[in-house]
């Protein structure tokens, strides 16, 4: 006889009677994502990319999107028969709607949604023009919403939507107004997205701190001394280093499919700095 462990949206995991708890959790770990469609953005870098690569590595159809095509295709290429990849501005309205619609016709209604595409650095007030605050609004508030919003409307039941946060969605930080206002934003979307979504759609936030990316490499380089900068940044962290991206795509994997119960929460893995 053979027992099942399952939940509307939860991943089948097979469970044979005398199984260890080692064996069940193994058994999770490997879990298998067949039968999953996955829309990732930011795809071809960072966060985004590691989240795609795990997902198709376990087993999901990816519709990667992002703004260039090359770094798309290499961050699916261990998995090139179950994706696809879109060039898209999520900033843009009309790409989103017309890459989500894309999806559907090569794959089927989305299962899941990672909202990873993002753009960040910092700026000093009075170069705060409405041009550059407009941008990171853009890309990081208004795209999230582009994309959840289109991919709610034809996602299957029993869905989930990941948005990225930061740990500058609860803390404030100088130079960094425009991003922290984009990212306290993503945190009130995905609490009324969850409550207006809810019970079909899960809808959370996964919101970490600094992470060793590229992103955060151009970030640095802003200022005077980079390595320094770097230096002071990881003593800040009470784990006393940054994140991989390996580690927050662990993250947004446990949240979308892990947490049946869980939505309108914002998760933060940030190695301590929002407990302080």
């Amino acid at each position: 006889m053979r027992y099942r462990l399952t939940s509307p949206i939860v991943p089948v995991i097979p469970v044979v009677p005398g199984d260890s708890l080692l064996t069940i959790f193994s058994k999770w770990v490997l879990m298998d994502l067949s039968g999953h469609v996955a829309i990732v953005t930011g795809a071809g870098s960072g966060v985004g990319a590691a989240t795609a690569a795990l997902l198709g590595e376990r087993g999901a159809t990816v519709a990667a999107f992002g703004r260039r095509e090359e770094p798309l295709r290499r961050a699916v290429s261990g998995f090139s028969e179950r994706s696809s990849v879109h060039v898209v501005d999520v900033a843009d309205p009309k790409q989103v709607a017309a890459g989500v619609a894309d999806v559907v016709a090569q794959h089927g209604a989305p299962t899941l949604l990672v909202n990873a595409a993002g753009i960040d650095g910092p700026v000093a007030l009075n170069d705060l023009t409405p041009d550059v605050w407009n941008e990171q609004i853009s890309v990081n508030l208004s795209g999230s919403f582009f994309v959840a919003r289109e991919t709610a409307l034809v996602m299957a039941d029993g869905g989930s939507i990941v948005n990225l946060g930061s740990e500058l969605s609860f803390l404030g930080m100088g130079l960094f107004v425009h991003y922290c206002a984009s990212k306290f934003g993503v945190i009130g979307m995905t609490k009324a997205m969850a409550m207006e979504l809810a019970p079909r759609i899960r809808v959370n936030a996964v919101c970490p701190g600094p992470v060793d990316t590229p992103m955060m490499d151009a970030e640095l380089e802003w200022f005077p001394d980079p390595v320094a900068t770097r230096k002071a940044a990881t003593e800040r962290v009470p784990m006393k280093r940054f994140a991989t991206p390996e580690e927050i795509a662990e993250t947004i994997l446990f949240v979308a499919v892990s947490m049946p119960f869980a939505t309108g929460s914002a998760i933060s893995v940030d190695g301590g700095t929002t407990a302080m």
